[in-house]
């Protein structure tokens, strides 16, 4: 089974919890395991709250938009977040935070939730682009077979 699709969102807070919904609910009709789906929504918003804070520039009120897409592919997702902000691979922003510390910790929590994790530049532009894979497992009787 395949399954995609992509979202563009205003770097607002209210729009993460929209993307990790429909991630949860697009996994829930297609059967995968709730621990995995658990997994990857919280690699989801925490790579949309780096997008809503740091990933771009506030115009005359109106925030610039990031993009969420997410792509089940056989045994694997794969979710890209990308932004247009300054990025951050900036060596200050790619260390690991404190485990005390109230904010810097969500790249590291992506990496320990997913099975694989590329940061990166947009190609020919400013932004950031998260992506991370996960390997899938499977209830026994997913949603989508049985309606």
């Amino acid at each position: 089974m395949s399954i995609w699709w992509s979202l563009h969102l205003r770097r607002e807070a209210a729009s993460v919890p929209l993307a990790r919904r429909l991630l949860i609910g697009t996994m829930e009709t297609a059967g995968v395991d709730p621990e995995i789906s658990y997994d990857l929504s919280v690699a989801l918003t925490e790579a949309c709250a780096n997008a809503v804070e740091h990933g771009g520039r506030t115009h005359g009120g109106s925030s610039e938009a990031y993009r969420v897409t997410a792509y089940l592919d056989g045994e694997k997702c794969r979710i890209e977040v990308a932004d247009s902000g300054p990025g951050l691979l900036r060596a200050q922003e790619t260390r690991p935070a404190r485990a005390d510390a109230e904010h810097g910790r969500g790249l590291c929590l992506i990496q320990e939730l997913a099975d694989h994790v590329h940061i990166g530049a947009k190609p020919g532009r400013a932004g950031t682009v998260v992506s991370f894979d996960k390997i899938l497992k499977w209830k026994k009787e997913p949603s989508l077979l049985t309606a």
